[in-house]
């Protein structure tokens, strides 16, 4: 039955890999294997000899003796076989929804920003038409508005902003391209930059104080060389037209920016001061930024609009949060539970802890890792950090864990699908695969060499 299993992910997640040519949406493979790969292993529960406790890091003693049904009271190794699907399903889709919580939460937050036109407020940083220093502004701004708003969101928000600085799209492929790389290096470093280093954060792998301190220099070098090195391209010499000035923004958008982003900072800031879930100081920064958002959007459509106020079909229409919730991406919510929830039933079967063991036996683990990195440009990096974390059991902030945050948060900037924030480059400047294969993709390697040598230098 293992064999099954193990196939069901396979074809799965192939069919995830080749989605644009079978058309179908990532999520739905994602979401049938999940299902399938947990009835196979319910349906098969009574031959499995082995089984993995997730919340103590460990294989459950002698779990083939054990019956397959028994004493609800049971506790430890006297439970039964059903018992223990049962703990570890509600164990796994626990820590998942505590991941996807989060997510909604931030969306949520970012969604409203955008709905008071906040973001355009960046482009006000941007004040040059050099080609070479407006490479490095926007590098820079990636880097750090990734390591607060992620780096998918990071990228929409600065191709956007381009679209209004540079109306030659060639020219705005090169500077997509390098965002990309500058996006992926800032959400290596923070807690809520990446869903990976989300993940390890939330599972306790890594603490927040920590990722930054191990991470801010090899991910800070893995932006600046590649950078560097492309201030010397032709395609970023010279000057660019000279800006349009912007009209019709909203008055309150820089507030809601700064608030925003304040309040997603907080959330490691209340973790820490309360060791709560993260999810709960989502769920508080969302709360808060709703409300003032709804109190700031009632007055200004009470003062433009009153002929509505009054009727009840419309007391959605002008809210802002309303207007969030229902643009946020639910497809990716979805495709993260199947994907984490499938790679939770190879865990639970020992699969994965064994697979750790007889890498571990067979090569290093930094030289583990910085494959896994390399294979995060081919394969979506969030089923191989889950994975990851079934296959080592240190202790909280060792450095395998912030060596996987990095080493799986640059790695896809290798190839433009390795990441999140490359597919959506790819879609919105149409950028074509082999063009990035042949322009940026030896960039991002230099970048993520010099920051993978800084990383085991400091470790050393």
């Amino acid at each position: 039955m293992e064999i099954v299993i193990v196939a069901i992910f396979v074809l799965g997640y192939f069919a995830i890999t080749i989605e644009h040519t079978l058309r179908i949406d990532k999520l739905i493979p994602a979401l049938l294997m999940m299902a399938l790969a947990w009835a196979m292993v319910a349906i098969g529960l009574d031959g499995f000899t082995t089984w993995f406790d997730s919340a103590n890091s460990t294989l459950v003693e002698d779990f083939g003796s054990l019956p397959l049904h028994g004493d609800h009271a049971g506790h430890g190794s006297e439970m039964s076989k059903s018992l223990w699907l049962e703990h570890t399903l509600l164990h796994h889709f626990g820590k998942t929804c505590e991941i996807l919580i989060f997510l909604v939460g931030a969306m949520t937050i970012v969604e409203i920003i955008d709905n008071f036109n906040g973001f355009s407020t960046i482009k006000g940083f941007i004040k040059t038409n050099s080609k070479k220093k407006l490479l490095w502004i926007v590098a820079i701004l990636g880097f750090v508005l990734s390591a607060i708003i992620d780096n998918l969101t990071a990228t929409i928000v600065l191709i956007t902003i381009l679209r209004k600085l540079i109306s030659d799209s060639t020219t705005r492929t090169w500077y997509a391209g390098m965002i990309i790389v500058a996006a992926n290096a800032g959400g290596a470093w923070s807690p809520i930059g990446d869903v990976t280093t989300t993940m390890l954060w939330m599972n306790g792998k890594v603490s927040a104080l920590k990722l930054v301190e191990y991470l801010i220099l090899p991910s800070l070098l893995c932006m600046t060389i590649p950078v560097f090195i492309a201030t010397f391209l032709p395609a970023f010499k010279g000057e660019l037209p000279a800006m349009k000035e912007e009209k019709g923004l909203n008055s309150k958008g820089p507030l809601m920016l700064y608030l925003g982003l304040a309040l997603i900072v907080f959330v490691p800031i209340f973790k820490t001061v309360t060791h709560l879930p993260p999810y709960i100081g989502m769920m508080l920064s969302l709360g808060i930024f709703s409300m003032v958002a709804e109190l700031i959007s009632n007055r200004q459509f009470s003062m433009t609009d009153m002929s509505e106020t009054d009727d009840p079909a419309n007391a959605h229409g002008h809210s802002p949060t309303f207007k969030a919730l229902s643009k946020i991406e639910m497809p990716s919510i979805l495709f993260f539970l199947g994907i984490l929830m499938t790679v939770a039933a190879l865990e639970s079967l020992g699969l994965i802890f064994q697979f750790g063991a007889s890498v571990s036996e067979m090569m290093p683990t930094n030289l583990f890792v910085s494959l896994l990195g390399a294979g995060s440009a081919v394969v979506d990096n969030v089923p191989l950090v889950a994975a990851s974390m079934g296959m080592f059991n240190q202790q909280m902030d060792a450095p395998v864990w912030h060596f996987i945050a990095y080493a799986a948060g640059t790695g896809g900037s290798m190839l433009i699908i390795g990441s999140a924030a490359g597919v959506v480059a790819m879609g919105m400047e149409k950028i074509s695969f082999f063009w990035y294969l042949k322009n940026i993709a030896w960039l991002a390697l230099i970048g993520y060499l010099s920051g993978l040598g800084m990383f085991l230098l400091l470790e050393g």
